[in-house]
């Protein structure tokens, strides 16, 4: 069948992701630290905990990262002693100021001349775990769709993101193609659902995972070329 639809990843995939969190974690603490004195230096091991308590108790907390990030930081407020009211007010502004910093992200080079080209063939589309938003990042214009696993309730590599994309892309399957770096979430999840998948790997590393991708690429701009040899 003729190739429609190519969704995307977006950690990762389109940026480096570890270096934007770390700095959006840094942007957060030095936030509280002036905004939020009382609460002091909490420690990692704290914060987790708490996270720990509240998937436990709400287990689809766990795919709602921005809303579980927002418990977190209210519960650790309460903790801290601030009333509920204030506690809730500097989460959502804490929270506020990590997702800013979280969207500074730079994208890798091949990026956008990637999607300028083949948004000229195919329908694109996001699939994401993540709460990168790409109309936050002005990218919404390449895109049909951006599905978020915080809206969906549900995340890769369960195939229902996928079939979801699928429905909004007005493809089959078998006209469908997943980029992404994960061999879980991407490569299974995407192959679970019936697309064909593409492993973004830049630094190539060895495969492990069970069932092999479809194709494996090391840069984007790999990948017209690839989708024309699948």
């Amino acid at each position: 069948m003729t190739l429609e639809l190519i969704t995307f990843d977006l950690d990762d995939t389109l940026w480096d992701t570890a270096p934007i969190i770390v700095s959006a974690e840094a942007t957060l603490r030095d936030w509280l630290a002036a905004h939020a004195p009382d609460l002091g230096p909490f420690p990692h091991e704290a914060l987790l905990a708490i996270r720990t308590r509240l998937v436990t108790a709400e287990p689809s907390l766990r795919h709602r990262i921005s809303a579980l990030r927002r418990l977190v930081l209210f519960h650790a407020l309460r903790d801290a002693g601030y009333p509920e009211a204030e506690a809730k007010r500097l989460g959502d502004e804490s929270f506020e100021v990590f997702l800013h910093a979280r969207h500074q992200v730079e994208l890798f080079a091949d990026v956008l001349p990637t999607l300028e080209q083949l948004g000229k063939h195919y329908t694109l589309g996001v699939v994401t775990n993540g709460n990168a938003d790409v109309r936050r990042l002005g990218l919404m214009n390449h895109f049909k769709f951006a599905l978020c696993a915080e809206d969906l309730g549900i995340g890769k590599p369960d195939p229902a993101p996928f079939l979801e994309a699928l429905r909004l892309g007005g493809a089959q399957a078998s006209g469908a193609v997943h980029v992404g770096d994960h061999p879980t979430d991407d490569v299974a999840g995407a192959q679970r659902a019936g697309m064909r998948a593409i492993w973004y790997n830049p630094q190539r590393k060895p495969w492990e995972a069970e069932h092999k991708p479809d194709a494996e690429i090391h840069s984007l701009a790999q990948l017209p070329e690839t989708l024309l040899n699948l």
